[in-house]
């Protein structure tokens, strides 16, 4: 039988000690390999690595096909909001900026269920002094024009966006709120 010795006060222990027999100091662990001529090696045959590998492939690329589809089929809607947001971005970037004498484009901003608003500051107006039923039937039919007409809106009318104008006077105070949606310009 094998001894050890402890590093610690040089006493011989039985190979298989955890501890010295002298001092209780923690004994190094010995390990042994032991040879044998009669293992027997596994025989039964090995998978092919080459149709391992393909099926690998192929799963993948099932998998990204079967992503990319579900994605187009269920949360195709996400693209328009990101085209929303997209045009948005853009547009602020030069707001404010006056359109006419006495309006102010604010700012725009994309909302959920394809609606695109414009912000809209009337700069020399007092909610007080504004009759909101005739600046609505005066305004209503022009923005919808616009929308028609104007080339610009082109891709909004193709993916039938509701477009928001939301008006505020001079303290921003909320004025008026003209909806178009795509049944009053596809007409």
């Amino acid at each position: 039988m094998e001894k050890v010795s402890c590093s610690k006060c040089g006493a011989s222990n039985a190979s298989n000690a955890k501890y010295c027999s002298s001092c209780g100091y923690e004994l190094p662990s010995i390990t042994t390999e032991i040879f044998s001529d009669n293992v027997q090696q596994d025989k039964s045959p090995k998978p092919d690595n080459k149709k391992k590998y393909i099926g690998i492939i192929f799963g993948v690329v099932f998998f990204f096909i079967a992503y990319y589809g579900i994605q187009q089929l269920f949360f195709k809607s996400g693209t328009i909001d990101k085209d929303m947001m997209n045009v948005a971005s853009e547009l602020n970037t030069s707001c404010p900026i006056m359109v006419d004498s006495e309006t102010r484009l604010d700012n725009a901003i994309a909302l959920p269920d394809k609606v695109f608003q414009y912000n809209y500051t009337l700069v020399n107006i007092n909610k007080s002094e504004v009759d909101t039923t005739s600046l609505k039937n005066y305004l209503e039919p022009n923005i919808i024009n616009q929308v028609k007409t104007n080339p610009q809106m082109q891709y909004q009318r193709e993916h039938k966006w509701n477009l928001n104008y939301l008006y505020k006077d001079k303290n921003g105070l909320y004025v008026l709120l003209v909806k178009v949606t795509p049944d009053k310009y596809t007409e």
